[in-house]
């Protein structure tokens, strides 16, 4: 099996024989939904392919492909009135040089409508019966010139617009004067706006008539308001939930061929299908649709590496999708942000929006923090949180998808909280002496002296167990040895924090654990924080207050392990953990 990570291009996966889910009966759907539409996405999920496939199936220019390239998917066997009608121009924001002030982004964008437009003309020369005028100075100028040349043709136009927010979200996100030049792009004469209004004219019966927009947030056009207020989004809409990844039964099905080639046995089948559920699948975008998706990016990139070596990648997660955590950075930095972020760490409460906002501008977000619901939905946009279901209220609750994502907000709050080489290099060594021996005295010891100190402000102290619990997965995350799981669902109750080992690291020294928190107050156990500091140990342990929550959470670690023993079929590498930290300021196990 040939996949192709990497490639968005759709002619190329069709004649090369590469893999591909066929997705091409949403086109009808498409059609009907509107005439200019938006449909957005995080970053790497497949956006590009899907415009590539439209345009492969609109362009008049390459009606003699259309039996080779869609005779033998969904809309081959049926396809719509519409199939290669229309002139195609397809631009790409992604590329625009988003470096320098307003007037060298304009000069960039200005340049690659250009670009586009005099290969459109080549493309299309022989269907066009006057030339397009360029002008260097004035791109929107020449897009008129060209809607001008397709008026006076039979045809109209079908214009494709490949990561519209791009250059204004990397814009938006840079720390150095991102917002003036943002604000720049969107004001009343500013450049984003601008086009947009030029687009909207283009689409009232001249030229233009159909649009279709892939991108990550409508923060744009919130900010752009009336310069582009047509578009139509399909972005929650449950029957273009799965457009862009795959279905468990598509994973599924794929590893089975994939086995089949290497004669693998069901059981490392299943094990790869394990692994790949917990690290890429999670992701929801329609309330209306609970079933999850897989980010196909990542897929593909897993499925690559299980062709070419046989093995797991390693890391599991691609280099291309670590920038998100200047996404999740960017959210911490705004107002309230950096409570709501740590806050998504807790899957015992997720956060939870009456709605997701569709319509928010980035001074919404800068000024307007009453409302938590605008920097949790663009978490969500940016595809760090995802759609997790409703609370008792009917509210839509945002989770972290999967163990990629926990991983990048794992790593930002490790840089934030142990910024030195020294405390990464004593925490690395405290935890790899804990997941081969269960030794709880060197992390505690480790925890007690750092990550307390640091956590005791009002931005990461929601609870005293919640901290705790955060503290420890904070501490203890390693993604290449475990699959970390938070809040575990053990059949009547919820364990606090489990470390299973990864299927492939199995044949390690590695150790499974879980640990299960209780945290009292300096009152509940009679004593200052001058002698608390001071009193051992064990003689804390002896404390009835202290004693009494160790009990209890042995007892809850016996009956969680007799769950997972029986899930398992076979005694485990398993050994358990009750901790008690009181006042936030000691740890006893």
């Amino acid at each position: 099996m040939r996949f192709p990570y990497g490639i968005a291009d759709f002619r190329k996966l069709r004649d090369g024989g590469y893999f591909y889910v066929d997705r091409t009966d949403q086109i009808p759907l498409i059609e009907q939904a509107g005439s200019q539409l938006l449909f957005l996405r995080p970053r790497r999920f497949g956006k590009s392919l899907w415009l590539s496939t439209l345009e492969n199936y609109y362009d008049l220019a390459r009606a003699a492909d259309f039996d080779r390239l869609f005779g033998g998917l969904k809309i081959g066997q049926n396809p719509t009135p519409l199939h290669n009608h229309y002139f195609v121009l397809k631009l790409n924001f992604s590329v625009v040089d988003s470096r320098g002030d307003h007037n060298a982004i304009h000069r960039a964008l200005h340049q690659h409508l250009n670009d586009e437009i005099s290969a459109f003309q080549q493309r299309y020369q022989e269907y066009l019966p006057q030339p397009i005028k360029l002008h260097e100075e004035n791109a929107l100028s020449s897009l008129r010139s060209l809607l001008a040349a397709v008026s006076a043709t039979p045809h109209k136009l079908y214009l494709l617009i490949d990561e519209y927010d791009n250059f204004a979200n990397e814009v938006m996100i840079s720390p150095l004067h991102g917002m003036d030049r943002y604000q720049e792009l969107v004001q009343s004469e500013g450049t984003i706006k601008t086009f947009f209004k030029a687009v909207k004219d283009g689409a009232e019966g001249r030229g233009i008539d159909r649009v279709f927009l892939t991108g990550v947030s409508p923060v744009v056009l919130s900010d752009i308001t009336s310069g582009y207020n047509v578009a139509v989004s399909l972005s929650l809409r449950p029957e273009f939930h799965h457009l862009c990844g795959f279905t468990a039964e598509e994973v599924q099905t794929t590893l089975a061929h994939i086995g089949a080639e290497r004669d693998w046995p069901a059981e490392r089948i299943e094990e790869a299908f394990t692994l790949m559920q917990a690290f890429y699948n999670g992701y929801c975008f329609s309330p209306r649709n609970p079933a999850l998706i897989y980010n196909p990016t990542l897929a593909l990139y897993f499925w690559e590496a299980l062709v070419r070596e046989g093995q797991y990648p390693e890391p599991l997660l691609d280099d291309n999708l670590a920038m998100d955590r200047n996404r999740i950075q960017y959210v911490a930095r705004l107002p309230h942000g950096e409570t709501l972020v740590n806050a998504a760490l807790n899957p015992a409460e997720p956060l939870a929006v009456a709605q997701l906002s569709n319509r928010f501008g980035v001074q919404d977000m800068l000024t307007a923090p009453r409302d938590p619901a605008f920097l949790a939905s663009l978490l969500y946009y940016f595809g760090v949180l995802t759609l997790a279901g409703r609370d008792a209220l009917g509210k839509l609750q945002l989770a972290i998808p999967n163990q990629v994502v926990r991983k990048l907000y794992v790593e930002r709050l490790q840089e934030r909280l142990l910024p030195d080489y020294e405390d990464q290099e004593q925490r690395t060594q405290v935890v790899e002496r804990f997941y081969v021996t269960g030794d709880l005295e060197p992390l505690c010891d480790f925890l007690e002296q750092t990550y307390f100190k640091v956590f005791d402000n009002r931005d990461l102290r929601w609870s005293n167990e919640l901290v705790v619990k955060t503290a420890f997965l904070v501490t203890l995350f390693n993604d290449a040895f475990y699959v970390m799981d938070s809040e575990p669902a053990l059949e009547r109750g919820y364990g606090d924090l489990l470390l299973r080992v990864r299927p492939d690291m199995r044949q390690y020294a590695l150790l499974d654990h879980l640990l299960e928190f209780k945290a009292l107050s300096l009152k509940a156990v009679g004593l200052t924080s001058e002698a608390l500091a001071t009193t051992p140990r064990a003689s804390l342990r002896q404390l009835p207050a202290v004693a009494e929550q160790l009990q209890d959470a042995e007892q809850q670690l016996a009956t969680y392990r007799a769950v997972l023993e029986r899930e398992a079929g076979a005694p485990l590498k398993l050994r358990t953990h009750a901790v008690v930290c009181i006042g936030l300021e000691r740890l006893v196990w």
